[in-house]
């Protein structure tokens, strides 16, 4: 059974369709990655399916069931921004935002305590949720999301705010879950995350799906078409037109995307003639980034 199934969704606000006739289906137990530019309809296509929107035409189903007030609280919900009440204390609100989902006090306030813990804020638990950084809200407010145990998670953004080490924290967190069956949503625009954790994704630009299915899939299609350079020395190397499509610089490392049918082999020669250190030089498929990219410049041409 897929934890979502949706199927020729259409969604439109006056005289805007902010999603047209999108379909995907979502295996449990995955980690699932829905993308797009800002305008995109990511946002309506999520909030359809915890049924605070719904759909024109179309149909959407959550764990077997229609999208409904009574799947409503299977699903935890991370927003892009945060929902926190910011002047009750950091316990105090999520006591009240896990025991909405059905759980008595005693065992919301459990809960509550056993995640402050976890996520190294219990030192904060009496303080007001307005005394805390920024990224120290953001973990409250991923805690809020899944204290009740959701089957289905969502994830807008979930890194926002956070430090490196707090990322990789809240990163293994969701694995964690993941292993225990829980299926997770993530929207992000931090594509090294999604490249690192989903298995299957869906790119949406001006509300259609322009880009889906298994991620490794995807990739592979694209074939070893890019080449990661690590050098010192002049970069005339790289002036091969016939050979390479596209440079992006990031000082003393290069990426370059080469020309269908190039062989990678002329950079390295022309490298070694004209005398270039290099430290790096790898053959790989093209990063999710750019494939992004390059989806979204060919909907807008």
């Amino acid at each position: 059974m897929d934890a979502v199934a949706v199927e020729h969704v259409t969604k439109r606000f006056d005289t805007v369709v902010a999603v047209s006739d999108l379909s995907l289906h979502i295996e449990q137990g995955a980690v699932f990655g829905l993308l797009g530019p800002n305008g995109a309809g990511k946002t309506t296509s999520l909030r359809m399916l915890m049924h605070i929107l719904a759909p024109d035409e179309g149909t959407v189903q959550v764990l077997g069931q229609p999208s409904s007030e009574r799947t409503q609280d299977l699903i935890g919900y991370l927003p892009e921004e945060r929902g926190l009440y910011t002047r009750m204390k950091v316990r105090e609100v999520l006591v009240f935002l896990t025991a909405l989902k059905g759980l008595s006090e005693a065992e919301a306030s459990r809960r509550a305590l056993e995640w402050l813990e976890r996520l190294d804020l219990a030192a904060w638990s009496e303080k007001k949720v307005i005394d805390l950084s920024k990224g120290m809200q953001q973990k409250v407010q991923f805690i809020a999301a899944v204290a009740h145990r959701p089957q289905l998670l969502i994830l807008d953004e979930p890194f926002t705010g956070l430090d490196p080490v707090n990322a990789t924290l809240i990163k293994d967190v969701m694995l964690d879950l993941r292993a225990q069956g829980c299926t997770i949503i993530l929207s992000t625009h931090r594509m090294e995350q999604v490249e690192m954790m989903c298995d299957a994704i869906c790119l949406i630009n001006h509300g259609r799906s322009v880009l889906a299915g298994d991620l490794r899939s995807i990739k592979k299609s694209y074939g070893l078409n890019t080449v990661r350079i690590e050098y010192s020395g002049d970069n005339s190397f790289l002036d091969l037109p016939d050979l390479i499509e596209k440079v992006d610089h990031f000082g003393a490392i290069v990426q370059v995307k080469l020309r269908p049918g190039a062989d990678a082999q002329g950079i390295l020669k022309a490298a070694v003639a004209r005398g270039v250190r290099l430290t790096r030089f790898e053959l790989a498929e093209p990063p999710l980034h750019e494939i992004f990219i390059e989806k979204v410049s060919e909907a807008h041409a």
